[in-house]
This record gives structure tokens, C-alpha cells and sequence, in this order.
């Protein structure tokens, strides 16, 4: 059994998950690791690239785009390892991050997953490399911008702390937990999977944690933000949760949640409107990427 599997989901990104993959190749000098590629029918030459260029990297080469966690799940059951690596295309990861959290999770067996600092284009910590289970109540509160409890802004940068949700940016998970759990879940396309599998995750009995490693994540390289499509998914997967998780909760308390998610989809779609008719006025000013994923 190896030690670790890297899974990395790619969509017409060759560019930026060449340069991912080189970065992981250095990261797992000296450890007895594997990196499997899962492309979701991308219509760049990826494929032809990966076979031609990448003879150490397993690939999956899907028909059709499948969605983010089903093609997760597929290279997971594929592989046989101690830890999965989940991690994004539009990453690079440092030399010393995936030895670090290797030896954090061995000393702590109790630990079912873990994230570690992401650093932005500018080398500052992303506030979403940390953050919460978003109850009713702090979804509300992000949603009315109050945001410190759902990053969990609290926390030290320097040092292991435990959270909650673990993003799925660069998600490293214990086999172990894994079995007992399950995998992702697919009914989510593309976002919330993350959010969903550390919710189990602590229910579960085990614990996820941040670790001060470092990757960069470009963040929205690999995912058409402008789109329409994109706000439909994004705020779908919302709803998804919500109603998986607190669809017992009384129709009074869970109606507003509910509408609050509507509320923000339009707001976006306005938004990105708009973003739109100022290019179109301006074609030199890019206001196109509006959103980012957490």
C-alpha cells in the first residue's frame, strides 16, 4: 500500500495543471506516493498532453464532465493508500507541505482530515483556508457580512489548529476515515462536497485540521466565475446542504435560510450583469471575475 495518492480533477486547465503537477512531483520526493489525474472530457488537448509528456501520472480520462466529486470518488476507489490527496489544478504546492502534514497525521491519529495555508497570488493567507460549518446561523451571518466566525478569523496563522471545514482546495484525508464515512457525495456538481465531507467528517468522531503549510491557489484559474452556470451551481450546492443537513429544522427557522440563498443567487446574477454591460461599455476594464470559491 502506497502512502499517499494525489488526486487532482482537471477541465480544460493544461496550462496551470502541468505546472501543478510539477510542483507535486518535487513535493513527494522520497515518499511513496502516486498523483492520479481525473479529466472531466476537457475540450483542450490535456489528455493527448498528459499521455505524451506525464508517463508517472496515472490518468482517467472521462467521456463527460462528471462533476467535481464523482470524479474525486472515481480515483479514490481507484487507489490504495494510507492518505488521499484532493487538490486543485490551479495550485502549487511547496516542497515541504505534503511531508509536514504526512508526519502531523501520523502523530495524530484521531485527525480524519486536514488543510493547510493557502496563499494568494500576493503570498497572503486566503481566509478560507479555515472555516466553519455553515449552521443556519452563521450562514445568515455571512450572508449579512459578518464573516469572522464562518473563517474562524480567530485562529493563529502559525500554528495547528483544529476546524471545521476542511476546503477542498487541498484536502488530505485518512483512508481510515474514509471507510467509515463514505466519499464525496455526488448529488454536489461541483461545490459544497468539501463542506459536506468535513460535516461528516466530525460526525464521524474524527477531527479536521488546519496545519501551516503552504500552498499558492491561483483561485478561479480553473473555474469560470463569470458564468451563469457557475452561479446556479455555486448557490444550488447551498441548498443542497442546507436541506440535507437541517432539513428537519421547523418551516419558520429554515424558511428564511432558504430564502436568504435565493436572495443572494439574484444578487449575484444582478452583479454579474452588470459586470457584463461595463465591459461591454469598456471591453479594457475586466470586471469579469466577480466571484471566488471558498
Amino acid at each position: 500500500m502506497k502512502k499517499i495518492s494525489v488526486v487532482i480533477v482537471s477541465y480544460n486547465v493544461r496550462e496551470i495543471l502541468v505546472e501543478c503537477i510539477d510542483s507535486v512531483r518535487k513535493a513527494l520526493e522520497g515518499i511513496d506516493g502516486e498523483i492520479i489525474v481525473v479529466d472531466n472530457c476537457s475540450r483542450d488537448d490535456t489528455v493527448s498532453y498528459l499521455r505524451d509528456h506525464c508517463p508517472d501520472v496515472q490518468l482517467i480520462a472521462n467521456q463527460e464532465n462528471v462533476g467535481f466529486a464523482r470524479a474525486n470518488n472515481q480515483a479514490i476507489r481507484q487507489s490504495e493508500s494510507e492518505y488521499v490527496l484532493l487538490l486543485n489544478p490551479d495550485t502549487v504546492v511547496y516542497e515541504n507541505t505534503i511531508r509536514g502534514c504526512l508526519t502531523f497525521m501520523d502523530a495524530h491519529p484521531e485527525a480524519g482530515g486536514a488543510g493547510v495555508r493557502m496563499l494568494t497570488r500576493e503570498g497572503k493567507p486566503a481566509p478560507e483556508s479555515r472555516r466553519a460549518i455553515p449552521t443556519p446561523w452563521v450562514a445568515m451571518l455571512k450572508m449579512l457580512g459578518f464573516t469572522r466566525r464562518y473563517y474562524m478569523s480567530s485562529l493563529p496563522w502559525d500554528e495547528p489548529c483544529q476546524i471545521e471545514v476542511v476546503s477542498g482546495a487541498y484536502c488530505l484525508l485518512r483512508r481510515k476515515a474514509l471507510d467509515q464515512i463514505g466519499l464525496l457525495d455526488e448529488d454536489f456538481f461541483m461545490y459544497g462536497e468539501d463542506i459536506d465531507l468535513s460535516y461528516r467528517m466530525l460526525h464521524g468522531g474524527w477531527q479536521n485540521w488546519y496545519l501551516p503549510y503552504d500552498i499558492i491557489h491561483y483561485k478561479g484559474e480553473s473555474t469560470q466565475k463569470s458564468s451563469f452556470r457557475y452561479v446556479h451551481v455555486f448557490y444550488q450546492a447551498m441548498l443542497i446542504f442546507f436541506r440535507k443537513h437541517y432539513g428537519h429544522l421547523s418551516f419558520f427557522f429554515s424558511l428564511p435560510i432558504q430564502v436568504a440563498i435565493y436572495f443572494s443567487a439574484t444578487l449575484a446574477m444582478f452583479k454579474m450583469m452588470a459586470g457584463r454591460m461595463r465591459h461591454f461599455v469598456n471591453p479594457r476594464k475586466d470586471s469579469f471575475d466577480i466571484y471566488e470559491k471558498d
